[in-house]
């Protein structure tokens, strides 16, 4: 599969705009500011292809970009501290529901932040990929801003907090630098039957 043959294909508001074109998708949750879309740019090797703002909440759809005409990369709305009115943090928490219950995602890719402990959102997430059986990875973010002291505890906290089985591989990452990207591709590949 080429990454880097990639397109924009839709902003999604509502189930009525999810592609009807069946592909693998593989989606990618995470709270408002952990880097989601940093996280997809540097899987893609482009810049600013996923749009990166400096105030969370930029993605407010269910982003469809078609990689190689061979799998989607969804990029979901964030959840958390995004400063918008909560009549759009509920049109969000519908679409993300609708989304869900689509049963559309081969692969989920739940993007945490390796600083902290997850919060109580990411815990939310993280139930429904266990409880819908959905296989996915965590992505633990921001490895570049952590001391390497603190990285295997990080790691434990983030395993414990998720109460993830242990075949759920938990991925450090950095978006900055490029760690973690081929263990990602890795399992992006087998989960599309590439």
């Amino acid at each position: 599969m080429n990454l880097h043959n990639v397109e924009f294909l839709i902003s999604a508001a509502s189930p009525k705009d999810f592609p009807t074109n069946r592909l693998p998708e593989i989606a990618f949750a995470g709270k408002s500011n952990v880097g989601k879309s940093s996280v997809i740019n540097r899987l893609l090797q482009r810049k600013n292809f996923a749009r990166v703002g400096e105030k969370p909440g930029k993605t407010i759809h269910v982003n469809y970009f078609t990689i190689d005409k061979k799998c989607y990369f969804v990029d979901l709305p964030g959840y958390g501290y995004a400063k918008v009115s909560q009549k759009e943090k509920d049109r969000w928490a519908k679409l993300m529901e609708d989304y869900f219950a689509a049963n559309r995602i081969d692969l989920g890719v739940l993007i945490v932040d390796a600083r902290h402990a997850p919060t109580n959102n990411d815990i939310t997430m993280a139930r429904w990929f266990l409880d819908s059986e959905c296989p996915f990875v965590v992505i633990a973010n921001k490895l570049d801003k952590v001391k390497k002291s603190q990285l295997a505890g990080n790691l434990q906290t983030i395993r414990a907090d998720l109460e993830l089985p242990e075949e759920c591989p938990v991925i450090p990452f950095s978006a900055e630098k490029g760690d973690g990207r081929d263990d990602l591709i890795r399992l992006i590949l087998t989960a599309t039957g590439e």
